[in-house]
């Protein structure tokens, strides 16, 4: 392999899915299930290149059935200009979009407002941290990587927000703090859809190298597809979070099929569907739970995830020595969320 082939292909590892463009498809899914809580408002893509980003193309093309304020875009500028051949830009810039103004109720090059930026267009800098205060909705594909940092200034500027992230970050001690206190939530589209993106030509060729099709990529009409353990993070309310789930097995003469882990005081349910309706104690469900999570019907107590114990994150006593895991007669179970029945 060429010297410089080599180094690209280490640049685009390094780089792993922060480079991840999130299809039109998956947008338009999640986005009609809030469509009148966009009007009169001003969005922010604070992590787009307009020119690839279905982002800017879902909002400037909706922008009048939206019925949208304004419209801002930053670019990040592209510190390997050789590594992704749509980084062609010299300098980070921002884009505002405030409607049609020629009646063909299509986004023209003229009637969007390019400006320049100072900086490199980090979502950390202070120009974009001065675009944020002016936007009421935030929504994009932060960075994978920094997520937490990305999260945690949305909630310090009080943001609503509608994001891409990892399924993992549910175990972060930050984001799952932020659930258990109904400050953010899953989106309407279910934790286990198929989320793939776009990705640079670099990165696909590490993914075609590395990684199993199938898994960790698809080919679809011969261009790959990197395939992630994505969801979507909000803050924004929707009728899904207010529906219950429709529980039909019970506790009582069912002893066998839950049982109590070795280090908590709480139940094992295996799955969400067999959550039982009689059962006024703790129980332990899978993180899957969190897709129909209604706020009004079960209480999140806690979580455990990690072999250490942390009291704030786990919420409820350890009765164990080591492992804080979930331990049923001596075998670790995978993460559970610790909830109760708000009804019984």
């Amino acid at each position: 392999m060429a010297k410089s082939q080599n180094k690209s292909l280490k640049n685009a590892k390094a780089l792993k899915n922060d480079e991840f463009y999130t299809q039109l498809s998956d947008i338009e899914k999640e986005l009609r299930h809030y469509k009148s809580q966009f009007e009169g408002k001003t969005v922010f893509c604070n992590c787009d290149d307009p020119r690839i980003s279905n982002f800017f193309h879902y909002f400037s093309h909706k922008f009048e059935d939206l019925g949208l304020k304004c419209l801002i875009t930053t670019c990040y500028k592209n510190q390997e200009r050789d590594l992704f051949s749509e980084h062609k830009s010299e300098n980070a810039i921002w884009l505002e979009y405030t409607g049609d103004k020629n009646g063909d109720r299509v986004p023209n090059p003229e009637e969007i407002g390019i400006h320049k930026l100072k900086g490199d267009g980090d979502f950390r800098s202070q120009e974009s941290i001065d675009l944020l205060t002016q936007a009421d909705i935030v929504v994009t594909n932060p960075p994978f990587s920094l997520f937490r940092e990305y999260v945690t200034q949305l909630i310090e500027f009080d943001k609503k927000f509608l994001i891409i992230g990892n399924k993992n970050a549910i175990t972060y001690k930050e984001s799952f703090q932020l659930i258990k206190e109904n400050k953010m939530w899953v989106g309407v589209t279910p934790m286990s859809t198929d989320m793939l993106f776009d990705v640079p030509t670099d990165y696909s060729k590490v993914l075609t190298e590395t990684k199993k099709e199938g898994s960790g990529y698809k080919i679809i009409n011969g261009k790959v597809k990197a395939r992630a353990q994505a969801i979507w993070f909000t803050n924004i309310d929707n009728r899904k979070r207010h529906e219950d789930i429709i529980l039909y097995k019970t506790y009582k003469g069912n002893e066998n099929e839950y049982p109590f882990y070795d280090n908590y005081d709480a139940i094992n349910v295996d799955k969400t569907k067999d959550i039982p309706m009689d059962f006024a104690g703790v129980m332990g469900v899978p993180i899957s739970f969190l897709d129909k999570y209604n706020p009004a019907q079960f209480e999140i107590l806690g979580m455990a995830s990690s072999a250490g114990y942390n009291e704030e994150v786990v919420g409820i006593p350890f009765l164990g020595d080591k492992d804080a895991r979930p331990i049923i007669k001596g075998v670790n179970t995978f993460a559970r969320v610790f909830i109760k029945n708000r009804k019984i």
